[in-house]
This record gives structure tokens, sequence and C-alpha cells, in this order.
């Protein structure tokens, strides 16, 4: 029997360096390298300053719900569902989109205090997603 897996995302030049630091185990932020700020998703050029120069930081992985919606179908293989996607504000001041898990969707609630996590598939692709703070981070 074949287990679909996860649809993959597209990774080119500009965001292959996020998902290797994910598989790696970190949740990533581009960080200009002239003038430092912060950016996701990562993207060729800085909004402020303009300068193509960059390198990236660690995120702590906490952070708060800005928005959030519960999808139950179309059903796609390799997703389980219902699937939560949340909207994070992450401590570090910059927002990043992904799933939520360990938490029924009548408990999502805006501003609820999330922690991420390195969520692994059965097929060995690793992402970041979210829980609850409650009820621990990896």
């Amino acid at each position: 029997m074949t287990i679909t897996g996860r649809i993959k995302p597209p990774m080119g030049h500009d965001n292959g360096w996020w998902w290797q630091r994910a598989a790696e185990g970190v949740l990533a932020i581009q960080r200009c390298a002239k003038c430092g700020t912060l950016r996701h998703p990562p993207r060729p050029m800085c909004s402020e300053c303009r300068t193509l120069e960059w390198d990236h930081v660690a995120a702590s992985g906490r952070g708060t719900v800005a928005s959030y919606t519960v999808l139950y179908h179309p059903r796609f293989p390799g997703y389980e569902y219902p699937l939560i996607i949340v909207l994070v504000d992450l401590d570090e001041g910059v927002r990043i989109t992904a799933e939520l898990k360990d938490c029924a969707p009548e408990d999502v609630r805006f501003g609820m205090t999330v922690t991420a996590f390195i969520h692994e598939d059965p097929d060995g692709f690793r992402l970041p997603m979210f829980r609850p703070a409650a009820t621990g981070g990896q």
C-alpha cells in the first residue's frame, strides 16, 4: 500500500535555505544584514533599506494567534482533518502561517499563546507547526 504524503512546497533560491533550517530543527527568520529588519516569508530584498544582503536568526518559537481558519475540505491526501491553520505573531515581531496541532477547532482563540515545534512526516519531511503553549513545546 502506498501512503501519499503532504504536498511539498516549492523550494527555490530565495527560500530553500529556510526549508533546510527547518529540516535541521530550526524555525528561522530572515534578517537584513544591513539594517537588522526581520522578515518572513523569506525574500531577496529588504523592504526597509533595499539591500540584498541577509542572514538569519533562530526564532524562539513563542507567539500568539493573530488569526486562524479551520479547513474541512477539500481533503488532500497526507493531511489530518480538520486542519487548523494559524497566523502567528512571533515574539520576535514577524508573522508566520502554519498548522496548529494538539488543539480542537473549538478551542482556538485569537490571542492564544502558542509554541512552535518541528513536525516530521512519515517520509521524513520536516516543517514547523504550533501547539497551544499549555501543552508544551519541543
